[in-house]
């Protein structure tokens, strides 16, 4: 063992026959040719104020002015300064993990106000800390209800954002799920774990659910929220969702967090984590973490996720995003959002183009003689018009960033 190399042939040989593979190659098979780089072509090295000019060089190829109107799961929102200023604390910013709770009162403080917030706005019990994204709440929350539940079948709406829909196939292959779709719910489900909604859909249609035979599970848009009833009110028996809306920008679509609120009896069979307040040693009000069942800690094999962190920082700005708009500047973004893409909605259709959706809140679907043709002339004209769907049918979106100037401007364009 005196000159063991770890990565010598004949032990990856070794292990690759042992997998069945022929080639490491094979283990990445599924990443497109083309899109893996065999070796790097670097330049000679360069002094710091020769890289900060390449640097600038390249980002002044970057076109940043566009008007958006891009949706499916990540909206162009108004962020207020202080959400950045707030988060690049150090003290939020590089903090680890809070096993130390007399060390970590801060992010623990936050992580509760999180979950209380996002308990009040789904009408949930309690709420997690926070999960990776949308998808990854979809998933896992799928995987609650199989262990609730004890059956292993979901029933999952073919409307749900593509991009879920792609996490659950992932998470339900490796779990042993089966998976059935739905256009419509029908009338019973008693064989299934669970049935899965998005409402508003990816599609922007606001749905009506009746109660479901087994556990029903809503994901949402957050932000429809200030305006929509909330999933608790039609039966939901847990709520996912993404929380990208809700202070957190585009950026090419990441990072963003989800979420997985519930009524209180599922409580241990909630995946991440969950903060908790109590009292110190001298009766003061603390925060610790309450439950945090890892593969990583003493639940070992049963607990009820692999998932190793929280989107924390994340998390993070969506609590002061909603602390600095308050319930009041909630719901006015919200109402302003629904306002402005309906006000466009109704000038395409008043220039003979039309609508499929028959309620919406703040994003639709529209029918167009051919999308790419549409979408380039909108771009031409300094705009981005919208998500296709397919060749004819393209989803568009409002916020209340979403001016009077800037409708017009798509209207003349259209």
């Amino acid at each position: 063992m005196k000159n063991f190399l770890v990565h010598n042939d004949e032990i990856k040989n070794e292990m690759l026959n042992a997998i069945g593979a022929q080639s490491i190659r094979d283990l990445f098979k599924q990443i497109p040719r083309e899109a893996c780089v065999n070796e790097f072509t670097l330049g000679n090295p360069l002094s710091e104020m020769d890289v900060q000019k390449q640097i600038k060089a390249l980002s002044k190829k970057n076109k940043t002015d566009y008007i958006s109107f891009l949706g499916g799961g990540v909206y162009n929102k108004f962020i207020p300064a202080c959400v950045g200023q707030i988060a690049q604390r150090f003290e939020f910013l590089t903090a680890y993990t809070p096993y130390q709770a007399e060390i970590s009162q801060g992010t623990l403080q936050v992580m509760y106000e999180f979950q209380t917030m996002i308990s009040r706005l789904t009408g949930m019990d309690i709420s997690n800390a926070t999960v990776y994204d949308g998808g990854t709440a979809c998933a896992e929350a799928i995987l609650m209800a199989k262990r609730i539940t004890k059956k292993n079948k979901a029933l999952v709406s073919s409307t749900l954002n593509p991009q879920y829909i792609e996490v659950i196939k992932t998470y339900s292959w490796a779990n042993e799920v089966e998976l059935d779709w739905f256009d419509e719910i029908p009338g019973n489900t008693s064989d299934y774990a669970c049935v899965l909604a998005q409402n508003p859909d990816y599609y922007g249609e606001i749905r009506e659910y009746n109660p479901v035979e087994t556990l029903f599970i809503v994901c949402c848009d957050v932000s429809s929220l200030a305006l929509l009833t909330p999933p608790s009110d039609y039966g939901a028996d847990i709520v996912v969702g993404d929380i990208q809306s809700l202070g957190i920008p585009m950026e090419f679509g990441g990072p963003h967090a989800g979420f997985i609120a519930t009524k209180e009896k599922y409580l241990r069979q909630i995946p991440g984590r969950l903060a908790g307040k109590t009292v110190d040693a001298d009766g003061n009000s603390a925060f610790c973490l309450t439950i945090q069942t890892r593969e990583q800690h003493i639940k070992r094999e049963k607990a009820t996720s692999n998932i190793c962190s929280n989107q924390a920082l994340v998390g993070l700005c969506a609590t002061v995003y909603l602390s600095a708009l308050g319930e009041k500047g909630f719901r006015e973004a919200g109402f302003l959002s629904a306002k402005q893409a309906h006000k466009l909605a109704e000038k395409l259709v008043s220039k003979g183009y039309k609508v499929l959706n028959n309620n919406f809140y703040n994003e639709f679907v529209l029918k167009v003689n051919d999308v790419d043709v549409f979408l380039t002339k909108l771009k031409e004209n300094n705009i981005l018009g919208g998500i296709k769907v397919d060749n004819s049918k393209l989803l568009i979106a409002a916020t209340e960033m979403t001016s009077d100037e800037d409708i017009d401007l798509y209207i003349n364009a259209a």
